[in-house]
């Protein structure tokens, strides 16, 4: 199962579906095909539930943020 840690320390923020993994690579933009980080504001959290994010995934995402202007977030398996 997939897992969201945050990319500066290395915390684990939660474990996702494959399905929810999938919305992610998706829907944001990565530098090549190994790139498994984002940079997430609350604004592309907004975009991501209104492209279709489980609600699930949008908490688990808006509690990473938290009252932080941007976080960077890396997946992996």
């Amino acid at each position: 199962m997939p897992t969201l840690i945050a990319a500066d320390d290395g915390h684990p923020i939660g474990p996702i579906s494959e399905a929810q993994l999938q919305f992610l690579v998706d829907q944001l933009v990565e530098e090549s095909a190994a790139d498994t980080d984002y940079y997430l504001t609350a604004d592309t959290i907004d975009l991501l539930a209104s492209k279709g994010a489980d609600d699930a995934l949008v908490t688990l995402l808006q509690q990473a943020l938290g009252s932080a202007e941007g976080i960077d977030v890396r997946w992996m398996r």
